[in-house]
């Protein structure tokens, strides 16, 4: 008996007979709804790995370039006639004009930056200070675009902006007046005098990671040299159009820059974090597809007791003009549909996981008495998944060609069972 190209109607049709017999007809039900269950909760741990995998990189990316440089400029080490060494810039603006000019680059900024404490309402904190035009600091984008701000950035000028976790701690809210003191100030007969300055809070942002939210402070750049103490810039901050890629135009910008300029970008300061994320998104991988494989391997038991329970079906159906193509196709329907469909569900179970991921972190989070997710540990102040059709047709593909594959040697074992031996007792 033959059939159309790849499955038959009638194939289809004996098939479906087998999945849905029970037991005492000589089925594996029990076995089936077991092997459902395994290949759709493997593909659900899959897919949710897959997905908090990629929310984790795109969120410590996208805070990395939203509120840092992707380029930093920096001085080489001098002497100073005074017999000091120091790396401050002396000309910004034409070392800021020159990085302006190279091809993909969208913004320039001098900066400066230090160390202090900032303190109200009796209580002093460490804070890494910024000194930064408002223009420059409306270009960095979490900053001007954060998840939560109380202000305006048109204020800042006459003020300063700080991050809501330092805020908080603080006890400090827009338009009150902060203290910011930092040890390196005058040299006078009796040692060197800690400069102390009040600000006025006109910003408070966050952009959702800790280490951002709890210590930043921006000030106007001349208040902040006048704050340090500095005579030009400490570096030059970039942006490019295409941070992923910014390593093509590194030699175009350390060219114009000059030879007393160091580069630094973004991938030099967390590049030794993504490759950790990339090493462990590989080992992830294999320790799920082997998860994936052990469910799989419930499929070849089950298709084993069926091929078993059914050698007089197979018989009669050889004699009847079945040919091995077709016994091997019927049972490979049965091990493929069990896989395909613990495929389907697994995949639709994950990206509700990934869709829904904040009300059912919140509910285990509670469940647990809280402290499940530490952002001091982590940095981003939640947990963040990520759906992309790449991880979905990756967990589909691996499932499905695990189960389908898997499923050829039980229905192999079938197509070869000599018809005369099936029925010699029947």
């Amino acid at each position: 008996m033959t059939g159309r190209f790849p499955f038959a109607a009638h194939e289809w049709l004996i098939a479906w007979r087998y999945l849905r017999a029970r037991r005492r007809e000589g089925g594996v039900s029990v076995m089936t709804l077991i092997s459902l269950v395994g290949i759709a909760l493997a593909v659900f741990a899959l897919v949710a790995t897959f997905a908090v995998r990629s929310g984790f990189r795109h969120e410590f990316v996208a805070t990395i370039l939203g509120a840092n440089p992707h380029v930093t400029v920096y001085s080489r080490l001098r002497v100073t006639p005074a017999g000091t060494t120091t790396r401050a810039i002396a000309d910004p603006e034409s070392w800021a004009a020159r990085l302006r000019a190279v091809p993909q680059v969208t913004h320039v900024a001098p900066v400066i930056r230090g160390q202090g404490m900032i303190s109200a309402r009796g209580r002093a904190l460490g804070a890494d200070l910024t000194g930064i035009g408002r223009q420059d600091l409306e270009a960095l984008p979490l900053i001007a675009h954060p998840e939560a701000s109380v202000g305006r950035l048109a204020d800042f000028d006459p003020g300063i902006a700080i991050g809501s976790g330092l805020a908080t701690r603080l006890g400090a809210s827009v338009g009150d007046r902060v203290r910011i003191l930092v040890p390196e100030g005058a040299k006078t007969p009796f040692g060197v005098t800690p400069r102390l300055r009040s600000f006025r809070v006109a910003y408070i942002f966050t952009v959702g990671r800790y280490d951002i939210d709890n210590t930043r402070v921006y000030l106007p750049f001349d208040a902040a040299a006048r704050l340090l103490g500095r005579h030009g810039a400490d570096e030059i901050e970039v942006r490019v159009r295409n941070p992923e890629r910014v390593e093509r135009i590194l030699p175009a910008l350390r060219a114009a820059a000059g030879p007393d300029a160091l580069v630094w970008s973004w991938k030099d300061s967390s590049g030794a974090f993504l490759r950790a994320l990339d090493m462990e998104d590989n080992v992830m991988f294999v320790l799920l597809s082997i998860l994936v494989l052990i469910a799989a391997m419930n499929i070849v038991s089950g298709l084993v007791m069926l091929v078993r329970n059914k050698g007089r079906d197979i018989g009669i159906l050889r004699t009847v003009g079945f040919t091995e193509g077709s016994i091997l196709r019927i049972f490979f329907l049965v091990g493929a549909s069990i896989g395909t469909t613990g495929t389907l569900i697994g995949l639709v179970l994950g990206a509700l996981f990934a869709i829904y991921i904040d009300p059912i972190f919140t509910f285990i989070n509670q469940l647990a008495g809280g402290g499940v997710w530490d952002p001091e540990v982590r940095y981003l102040s939640r947990l963040p998944a990520r759906l992309e059709w790449a991880d979905l047709l990756s967990a589909a593909a691996l499932s499905l060609g695990l189960s389908w594959g898997i499923t050829l040697l039980p229905a192999r074992r079938a197509a070869r069972l000599d018809p005369v031996e099936a029925l010699r007792y029947e």
